[in-house]
């Protein structure tokens, strides 16, 4: 990557990614050279997917696009994003009830880190509802999660979820 290249990580779990990450990714494309969607390893969540499932799901989501690296890490996002060269974090918020919790994080990553900028992006209003979460509970019960996660990803959550409409 080049010096003067403006470079953003946009992290996650993103288990499973969907349309409303995608939609932020994008948009972060507009304003940043290159971003980063770094999806982080926490051994103590319990995963649908793999790390090594979801990067490659991401990778398929955004196949050929030199402007999204892929990766993963552990630990501090400061620490990371440091040795990224990534002077900006990008955060995704659905609404007024994400902003309590980014802004905790924003504020630490701050103390921790005054040459990384934080940015928030709005969902689009149509994926405002869609979470994860979400998506897991509706595909668990057979619901239809078409349109609310990128093609791959629902070919994936078939495998895990038979009963799966759509």
């Amino acid at each position: 990557m080049e010096n003067n290249e403006r470079i953003a990580i946009y992290p996650g779990s993103f288990d499973p990614l969907t349309n409303g990450h995608v939609d932020v990714i994008e948009r972060a494309m507009k304003i940043f050279d290159k971003v980063i969607v770094a999806v982080l390893y926490n051994p103590t969540k319990k995963a649908l997917f793999s790390v090594d499932e979801r990067l490659d799901l991401i990778r398929q989501t955004f196949p050929n696009n030199n402007s999204i690296l892929v990766d993963s890490f552990e630990g501090l996002l400061v620490d990371y994003a440091r040795q990224k060269n990534a002077t900006a974090i990008v955060r995704g918020m659905r609404a007024i009830s994400d902003f309590e919790n980014e802004f905790q994080m924003t504020l630490m990553n701050r103390k921790l880190s005054r040459d990384v900028q934080t940015i928030f992006l709005m969902t689009g209003l149509r994926w405002i509802f869609t979470s994860s979460s979400i998506i897991k509970e509706v595909a668990t019960f057979g619901g239809d999660i078409t349109g609310m996660v990128p093609h791959p990803v629902k070919c994936k959550m078939k495998e895990k979820f038979p009963l799966l409409n759509g």
